[in-house]
């Protein structure tokens, strides 16, 4: 058996996990919220927005806390297109199938209960595609009973509600934080059930180290989420009270302006 430290950079990973689900969840709701308020090409386009920006929150949030992750005995790599490719599909697609089921659901109780299954499944998926992208010199397996737990999505939903029924940036903020702390604690949840079986070798690892990974992330993940910050602050709000519809574009064009 090894020793695993989840957090070997002490606080700093853990903090930097929630803040990056936190922002993606942020502008993934406010684009949310914006959507319900339009109509046509302007609502398909904002939804698939905070698909994105939520997928990629919750795929970073995941990547960041494994920086933290290690085993004594034993070195650590990861499979490239299992942890990085693959595991961004599936967050991206399964929270848009969702925040599409939010955006378009005519009753809200059905919309928020495919949407919380949905979103809570991608949380899930990329964490197990994640954990099944290790490499190292021994086995890892996984406490059943911690498993269940962690894959339990109702969590998920909470956020989701928040983007029916509010408009206000505060009530938003107060939801994207709520779901970064889902998302984390699905997270360390399902870390708490690892436990990993050491067996030396002097064979080379395939894969990379997760801190090769750490520019890139930085750059792409930093420029995705100013362009996504950019394209929210820049579209027009809804009129009205807080909580009313916007008038109706005059056209999709329009709309998507």
């Amino acid at each position: 058996m090894g020793h695993l430290d989840h957090a070997a950079y002490g606080r700093l990973t853990p903090a930097l996990s929630h803040a990056m689900a936190s922002v993606g969840a942020a502008l993934g709701l406010r684009c949310t919220v914006r959507a319900l308020a339009a109509t046509g090409a302007a609502r398909r386009n904002r939804l698939l927005t905070a698909a994105s920006a939520i997928g990629t929150g919750i795929w970073t949030m995941h990547f960041v806390a494994m920086l933290g992750f290690h085993v004594t005995g034993t070195e650590i790599r990861h499979d490239v297109p299992l942890m990085t490719l693959l595991g961004l599909v599936v967050a991206v697609v399964v929270v848009g199938a969702g925040v599409l089921a939010v955006g378009y659901g005519q009753g809200r109780g059905s919309a928020l209960a495919v949407g919380g299954l949905t979103t809570g499944l991608g949380v899930a998926g990329v964490h197990y595609l994640g954990m099944a992208a290790l490499r190292l010199h021994g086995s890892v397996s996984h406490d059943a009973a911690a498993v269940a737990l962690s894959v339990a999505v109702a969590a998920a939903t909470a956020p989701l509600w928040a983007a029916l029924h509010t408009r206000t940036p505060p009530a938003v903020a107060t939801a994207s934080l709520a779901m970064g702390a889902a998302v984390s604690s699905m997270h360390n949840t399902g870390m708490a059930a690892v436990a990993v079986r050491v067996v030396p070798s002097d064979r080379a690892l395939p894969g990379a180290t997760a801190m090769r990974f750490v520019f890139p992330l930085a750059v792409g993940l930093g420029s995705y989420l100013f362009l996504t910050a950019a394209f929210v602050a820049l579209s027009p709000t809804a009129a009205g009270p807080a909580g009313a519809p916007s008038a109706p574009a005059a056209t999709p064009a329009a709309a998507a302006r």
